[in-house]
């Protein structure tokens, strides 16, 4: 798999990372150790995951596949802190939060550094220099290699990556930034990625196939198995069930029989390679999933498939969001 650079740093990972947002909780051990397995033989290396995937069992389960299968050194590891359990206060950016939490991680992952570090939102009531100067001392302690926010908007990412390049002595500067971004959800085209680019933040997408609505499942009606019969993840899943989604996702389809490839690639390499794009990170089930996934390595889109798909699901910018050379 082609490798690419975090950002504007030296660390490379795999264009595609591996989420873990249901291990521990509807993906046991057992597939687990599936999808490692075959993203490392891929030659997959960013797996990304979260303390609070699964209350930590995600992170416990990965820590204990990389103890027994997998080299430690042959992956990237992204974790986030700063959500947490509580209906009051959603997000949590102290510094004593996050360094218990960040603790609790390399405990639970068995490891004594992460590769990547990333805040897991923007936390309204703890001064965001308190936040960012927390990252710089997980840097300089060894236990993290390198830092980044997650679920920032524009503004709250420019805030604090510029202030992070500007400020006075040895400061950490932000590797990257993990948003939702898919044909079916492009918002972070209006500031997010502008920014981005501009600061040289690499962009995780999440849910880069649109919570799986992308890959056509949905269009005649909703699989037993699928995450939107699921209990807890049907919610997650029914914003993208309209009828503008429903347009995007056979214009997806009408693309994959022209290539004569499936609607996940199509969905899958438009999001890849979008600029400013390093690597979407896709959450996959099994490991056949997972490989249908990966089989996208192979694939680019015509330019002329990435122009139809881009004015079929072109999200609406008016002023300010609009670059005024071209109004």
């Amino acid at each position: 798999m082609e490798q690419r650079h975090l950002g504007r740093t030296g660390l490379r990972v795999s264009r595609i990372g591996l989420g873990t947002l249901t291990w521990g909780r509807d993906t046991d051990e057992h597939d687990a150790a599936d999808l490692l397995k075959t993203f490392w033989e891929a030659g997959g290396t960013l797996v990304d995951t979260a303390d609070v995937y699964g209350d930590g069992e995600a992170e416990y389960l990965l820590g204990r596949l990389m103890e027994g299968l997998i080299p430690r050194r042959d992956l990237v590891i992204s974790t986030k802190a700063g959500s947490v359990p509580d209906p009051d206060r959603r997000f949590d950016g102290s510094r004593g939060h996050l360094l218990s939490a960040l603790d609790a991680s390399l405990a639970r992952l068995g490891t004594d550094y992460v590769d990547v570090w990333h805040i897991h939102a923007f936390d309204p009531y703890t001064p965001l220099e308190e936040t960012l100067q927390t990252l710089d001392l997980a840097v300089s302690s060894g236990r993290v290699r390198y830092a980044g926010v997650s679920n920032f908007c524009g503004w709250q990412l420019a805030k604090a990556a510029t202030w992070q390049l500007a400020a006075p002595g040895t400061r950490t500067r932000l590797a990257s930034t993990q948003l939702e971004y898919s044909l079916l959800q492009r918002g972070v085209e209006r500031e997010v990625l502008p920014a981005a680019l501009d600061l040289g933040i690499g962009m995780l997408p999440s849910s880069p196939l649109g919570r799986g609505v992308l890959t056509g499942k949905y269009r005649n009606a909703t699989p037993a198995d699928s995450r939107g019969a699921s209990e807890h993840l049907a919610p997650f899943v029914a914003p993208y069930l309209d009828d503008t989604a429903s347009r995007i996702v056979d214009a997806v389809q009408t693309a994959a029989d022209g290539l004569a490839v499936s609607p996940l690639q199509v969905a899958l390499a438009w999001v890849r390679d979008r600029p400013g794009v390093t690597a979407p990170v896709i959450g996959a089930r099994n490991a056949q999933q997972l490989t249908a996934a990966l089989s996208v390595e192979a694939l680019s889109l015509p330019d002329e498939i990435c122009r139809a798909l881009d004015d079929v699901s072109a999200p609406l910018h008016r002023y300010p969001d609009h670059d005024w050379s071209t109004l």
